[in-house]
């Protein structure tokens, strides 16, 4: 294993890494200080200790899908030295969807706009917020088993109009069907809000954050620490839906990342 972590660093040392848009990356050292801090486009990043070896830091790193093109170098401290990673952002391929909506849920009434707004600025304060404690040590999986009916990234075209890029997965769900938490957590938002409708957030530790919106019912409420594969609640059909489903997300260092892709990631780097 330390051959194998020494010959992965040198050779990230000189070619770098290439991550698409939207997607993120799972950076495994030795000896780097676990008081380091790393920083990548204008972020600090915290390295999380290798819940299998010790030794070993994590550093678990998103790439937004609206950042910009080209170069850039990931920096911490290795052996008490600096050291610096290339990473190179590619471009990521995306789709288009076209749906539609309750008009208001496109073009809201104006009595809704500070709803709307302060929704919004809660959300970014809990993403802003990158907690201490670790609270995964296994890996993650899908918060219900279905057919996925909308992927991350796709440009949603809602009612004719370019509103937004989606930010996370759907799943097929009737009303009604039990959403499992993807691994351990706090429970840090359970509300029903203008968009994403019945929303439940949990922390995972350091900046990872887990979401589960258009809901129509809760099991858990803020404040609770869950296990893996508890059930949440009920999936729904509330906010901005063109049916019943499950909407399910990643913020990472409030950046937005494929779910999918992080689970991949996390599952095959740490754990296999």
């Amino acid at each position: 294993m330390k051959i194998f972590i020494f010959l992965a660093f040198f050779a990230l040392s000189l070619y770098g890494i290439d991550i698409f848009q939207g997607k993120s990356e799972v950076i495994i050292l030795e000896n780097i200080d676990k008081n380091s801090v790393v920083k990548f486009q204008n972020k600090v990043i915290k390295p999380i200790p290798n819940p299998l070896d010790k030794k070993q830091m994590l550093i678990l790193l998103p790439v937004d899908y609206k950042s910009l093109l080209g170069e850039y170098k990931l920096e911490y401290l290795h052996n008490n030295s600096k050291k610096s990673i290339l990473i190179h952002v590619k471009k990521g391929i995306y789709k288009k969807e076209e749906l539609r909506v309750n008009p208001k849920k496109v073009n809201p009434p104006k009595e809704m706009l500070e709803q709307i707004q302060k929704e919004y600025k809660e959300a970014n304060a809990i993403y802003d917020t990158n907690g201490e404690k670790i609270y995964w040590a296994k890996p993650f999986i899908y918060p219900l088993e279905s057919e996925i009916t909308s992927n991350f990234g796709n440009a949603r075209v809602f009612n004719d109009t370019l509103k937004s890029y989606h930010s996370g997965v759907d799943f097929r769900a009737q009303v009604g069907t039990p959403i499992k938490a993807t691994n351990d957590g706090k429970v840090v938002l359970v509300k029903e809000r203008y968009y994403a409708g019945g929303s439940v957030i949990i922390d995972h530790g350091n900046g990872l954050y887990s979401c589960y919106f258009h809901m129509s019912k809760f099991f858990v409420k803020v404040g609770d620490i869950v296990k893996q594969a508890e059930v949440l609640g009920l999936s729904g059909k509330s906010g901005r839906v063109t049916g019943p489903h499950l909407h399910f997300s990643f913020k990472l260092f409030n950046t937005t990342i494929d779910p999918l892709d992080f689970i991949t990631k996390v599952n095959t780097s740490v754990f296999n």
